[in-house]
């Protein structure tokens, strides 16, 4: 499975509430003068999974068991375990928060019994389904749904005859103030995911032609088995590749989408939008039915992302603390089942649905830097990697987007002060 989907489950992972959320209020607050950010983010998002992709591939290792055999100083990498530790927890905290928060809005417009309970229901759900070890076929129908939901909104499009003229001029005068840097921080964080840098790897490890171990006393044969070995390698990065390319670019393009209804239903308009009516988008084609859509497709989304958010966490934290990834044993049970109860307690608290969502995928924006630096070293400095190492020219994609995302960062710390 990994080999042939590993591209289209990251696409669906960062498909979840948070980015249909975060891409309806960017719309509906600012139109397109964001999408800059959007397409920054698909390239960026392109950029980081192929790396990780090729890491996975070439190594047959996780990015978190990488960058752990990476050092070799005792103190340093046990900062480094620290590190992954923490970021990956803290952020897939704040994630699954967000994820079982936008699936509680949708079922509450089904039936109200609040979206603390929800959020505790949908979190013990998605215990059940990752204690059984196999999980593939309700995230494929899950998928499924996200999918319907995306192809309603391109339908809505069509028929809201957008203002292409007004878009294209919006998306010709992009926009960075102090009021747009949470939305810009969010919709970077919703599509370049930290954790799927750690799913992606250790998805595609799985089916690595890394896994033959076996050795020859004859050298000359021993050197065919490198060269083929080497070879299939080589196909399996360019398949993969092509895949994530494709995935990633249709997410984005759904993402856009959802931004463009939002922006003709609420953008310079007398309504606001807010969790009780942001399925007026819809409207066009559903009608009085659009709601009931709306928040059928923030629970398909969210249960999917409820799933692969803590999956991830167990993959990257096992992987730097030299546990068994098997997703039956104790310690993998034990990581995924800590995130999951987390985003229960937090998404039960009482926060305000919207500013929650948000609030994680900016969150996810900030860590981003620090994922992306030490995938950035790894691809240059691990010897597994032989003749799959970075290259220039990824080493410049590499270098422009940890940049761009620090520098929104840094920007996104002194608005707060100034």
């Amino acid at each position: 499975m990994a080999k042939d989907k590993s591209g289209y489950i990251i696409a669906a992972a960062f498909i979840g509430p948070g980015t249909v959320t975060t891409a309806s209020l960017a719309g509906a607050n600012f139109g397109f003068h964001l999408v800059w950010a959007l397409l920054f983010s698909i390239f960026a998002t392109i950029v980081l999974q192929d790396m990780a992709a090729r890491l996975g591939v070439a190594t047959g290792k996780g990015l978190a068991s990488a960058m752990k055999d990476m050092v070799s100083t005792p103190w340093l990498k046990m900062l480094f375990i620290a590190l992954i530790v923490s970021a990956i927890g803290i952020g897939n905290a704040a994630y699954e928060s967000g994820n079982l928060t936008g699936a509680a809005i949708g079922l509450d417009a089904f039936w109200e019994i609040g979206t603390g309970t929800w959020a505790f229901i949908l979190g013990a759900l998605a215990i059940a389904l990752l204690w059984t070890g196999s999980y593939s076929w309700i995230e494929s129908v899950l998928v499924y749904l996200v999918f319907i939901m995306a192809g309603v909104f391109f339908v809505t499009l069509v028929v809201a005859k957008p203002d292409i003229s007004l878009m294209f001029s919006q998306l010709l005068q992009p926009r960075l103030a102090a009021d747009s840097i949470t939305t810009i921080l969010a919709l970077i964080g919703t599509t370049i995911v930290p954790y799927n840098l750690f799913l992606h790897a250790s998805l595609v490890a799985k089916s690595s032609p890394n896994t033959d171990k076996t050795t020859s006393e004859n050298p000359n044969t021993e050197n065919q088995s490198t060269i083929k070995k080497n070879s299939d390698k080589s196909d399996a990065i360019k398949a993969c590749r092509k895949q994530s390319a494709t995935a990633i670019s249709m997410g984005g393009l759904i993402t856009l989408v959802v931004m463009a209804t939002a922006m003709m239903a609420f953008f310079n308009q007398a309504a606001t939008m807010d969790a009780g009516n942001m399925g007026e988008q819809l409207k066009p084609v559903l009608g009085d039915k659009a709601q009931w859509f709306f928040a059928l497709g923030l629970f398909a989304a969210g249960l999917t992302s409820a799933i692969t958010a803590p999956l991830a966490a167990a993959y990257a934290v096992c992987g730097a603390l030299g546990l068994s990834d098997d997703m039956k044993s104790k310690g993998f049970r034990t990581v995924w089942l800590a995130i999951i109860v987390c985003g229960v307690a937090v998404a039960a608290l009482g926060f305000k649905p919207l500013p929650a969502i948000l609030f994680a995928q900016a969150t996810n924006g900030l860590l981003l830097p620090i994922i992306a630096i030490f995938l950035l070293v790894v691809m240059n400095k691990s010897k597994a990697l032989g003749d799959f190492k970075n290259t220039l020219w990824s080493n410049i994609a590499g270098v422009l987007v940890v940049s761009v995302v620090v520098g929104l960062g840094l920007y996104k710390l002194t608005s707060l002060f100034i």
